[in-house]
């Protein structure tokens, strides 16, 4: 059976959850455009196949990019040491309300912000995809807890979400002492995850491609082993 979202304030933050209140919970973290039907739906399909509950932060509070310019603006309008606060309560909220382990994982930007609740946020375990976080906030020697990193070969957000930059972040992990891994998918850029079945064709992925399902597949995959072995 499909979870269903429903919207929910959590210490005033809006935001959306669903799945069996006394489960393990995943904060899933939205991609520069806000709180899409894409990200709503990789929500419901982690809770839904994995058995979670899942918690999705409003961080642009109800505002949707329409087009890449308008999303950039977001993005770079997000104070991001607020919205780790505001992901540091969320998981303190889906513990206090019955999930007795929580993990994280977020897309593009929200890749960036679940490395920085790896660090700051007290979170069990985390998975982000394509992107790491700014210097001045992302200390990679300080993460302590399980990560699993994605991104895509051909990925060509230098500086953010390519290999090289994704791969050296975990590596400083390891180095520190850190437990994290990263997979690379062959041929796929960034956003490969995004089907862009519920997506406004003028929202797309900023005019990216969209990914193949075998591995959308076998990211889903690994992502569920890992939440199954760090999480329950």
């Amino acid at each position: 059976m499909s979870v269903s979202l429903k919207k929910t304030t959590f210490d005033g933050i809006p935001g959306y959850v669903g799945g069996p209140k006394n489960a393990p919970g995943i904060i899933v973290l939205q991609e520069w455009w806000g709180v899409t039907e894409e990200i709503k739906d990789q929500a419901q399909h982690l809770s839904t196949v994995g058995n979670y509950r899942v918690l999705i932060p409003d961080l642009y509070k109800g505002t949707v990019g329409v087009d890449a310019e308008e999303a950039s603006h977001l993005m770079n309008n997000l104070d991001f040491k607020t919205a780790v606060e505001e992901i540091k309560t969320a998981a303190e909220w889906l513990r206090e309300t019955g999930s007795p382990k929580v993990g994280a994982t977020g897309f593009c930007m929200g890749g960036a912000l679940t490395f920085l609740a790896a660090e700051h946020a007290g979170i069990d375990a985390a998975a982000p995809f394509y992107g790491t976080p700014p210097a001045e906030l992302g200390h990679p020697d300080k993460i302590k807890v399980p990560v699993q990193a994605h991104v895509g070969e051909d990925d060509a957000f230098e500086g953010f979400a390519d290999v090289k930059t994704v791969s050296g972040f975990v590596d400083k992990i390891n180095a520190a002492g850190g437990n994290a891994k990263v997979f690379v998918y062959p041929g796929e850029g960034h956003a490969f995850m995004n089907s862009g079945e519920k997506i406004k064709e003028k929202m797309k992925t900023g005019n990216l491609p969209y990914g193949k399902k075998e591995s959308q597949d076998l990211a889903w995959e690994r992502i569920l082993s890992f939440f199954k072995e760090q999480l329950g």
